[in-house]
């Protein structure tokens, strides 16, 4: 059976350099970084070249580069971080509406606590209103946390414009740059952001390994504790060849961003076309043009996206409904409820994310099959009425 792999966003293959680099690595390096003697001392001089290389690919300083296990950690570890930190100022919170799990879900958390919460509204197409943003501010806020581009739509936020509010009134600002990462040109000086999470996996490095930038001079207090790690601030024996690999991958991404992103937008361009000229109402989201360059979404009306899912997998096409994280709860979006999709609409979302492998003939076959899939589906549906 064909295989097509369109569920980039979940995550990626390793990239084959990478792969070499980390096996010969894990036959030769074997030493703890914090080990004081040779082979500690390797590993050490190993850990620092790859956080400097990392370092200097966002043009932050390799102090503010700390090590985590995922994106999930990174974010959870700037909102609670951040939160528990800052007390002393106050307890209120801004998130977008259409924020990852990993950042709903804290901020919940927190709520139950006595913080307050605001989940600032966006627009159709997904991006934040900074007006809307200026209003939501108060004396008491602490945090604003935006994504730089979002996992199940693709548009791409107003970062910057962002951080100059955050700036000008005195709140610490985090982005959640995972979707971003490997995709977008990323300079956190000139992005002027206090916390960025980025994670290995999205960008054909290794999974398990992640890093939150922490801007120098940024209060915030350790998730995990119990160690000397990561200069005090992250405990735990660091993923030493992982985090090699995670800096080896990110430096070919930055290398051939360009090439990719030009034969990725074609591609996308293609699908984002075609698609809804083979099949009837089939309506696209996110932002049309500010969005990742592999992102193509829709919502299909009178069926479900979960069983597209399922009928494209027996056809050896990969994808996705929602992201990653939450596309089994089997319910709707709250990226596209948050976004004024109707519900009934928003449970027929489809995910299709492109990467360096694929070829014009993987979307030439998504769309061979795609249309009939969505014909048996609607022949089934109690929503759909054949005229």
């Amino acid at each position: 059976m064909k295989r097509v792999y369109l569920d980039h966003q979940a995550t990626t293959p390793i990239h084959p350099e990478v792969l070499s680099l980390m096996e010969n690595l894990q036959k030769e390096v074997f030493g703890n970084p914090q080990s004081s003697h040779y082979f500690g001392f390797e590993a050490k001089k190993l850990l620092e070249e790859a956080r400097e290389k990392i370092a200097s690919l966002l043009n932050v300083s390799p102090s503010e580069i700390c090590f985590t296990s995922s994106g999930a950690e990174s974010n959870n570890w700037a909102i609670k971080g951040v939160a528990f930190a800052n007390q002393d100022k106050g307890n209120h919170i801004i998130v977008s509406a259409i924020e990852h799990s990993s950042i709903i879900q804290p901020a919940k958390r927190l709520e139950k606590m006595g913080f307050e919460i605001t989940y600032l509204p966006v627009d159709k197409y997904g991006t934040v209103d900074l007006d809307e943003l200026k209003k939501k501010i108060k004396k008491e806020t602490i945090l604003i946390s935006i994504m730089h581009a979002n996992y199940e739509v693709g548009t791409i936020e107003p970062i910057k414009e962002i951080a100059e509010i955050a700036k000008e009134n005195n709140i610490i600002f985090h982005s959640d740059g995972v979707a971003a990462a490997g995709q977008l040109k990323i300079d956190l000086k000139e992005l002027d952001v206090n916390l960025y999470t980025i994670s290995s996996h999205t960008f054909y490095g290794p999974k398990g390994v992640a890093l939150l930038y922490i801007k120098k001079g940024t209060k915030i207090q350790p998730l995990i504790e119990g160690g000397i790690q990561e200069n005090n601030r992250r405990a735990g024996t660091e993923n030493l060849i992982g985090i090699i690999g995670m800096a080896k991958a990110y430096e070919i991404a930055i290398k051939e961003m360009e090439e990719r992103n030009e034969r990725l937008k074609r591609l996308r361009n293609k699908l984002i076309q075609e698609l809804p000229r083979m099949v009837e109402n089939v309506y696209l989201t996110g932002h049309p043009e500010n969005r990742l360059p592999n992102h193509v979404s829709f919502c299909v009306e009178y069926i479900e996206g979960e069983a597209m899912v399922l009928y494209l997998n027996q056809y050896g096409i990969a994808c996705a409904s929602g992201s990653a994280c939450s596309s089994k709860q089997l319910k709707a979006s709250h990226v596209l409820l948050a976004m004024g999709i109707p519900p009934i609409l928003a449970q027929g979302s489809i995910l299709f994310t492109l990467g360096i492998d694929n070829k014009e003939e993987d979307i030439n076959y998504l769309l061979e099959v795609f249309p009939s899939i969505v014909k048996k589906l609607r022949e089934i549906s109690p929503l759909y009425k054949t005229s």
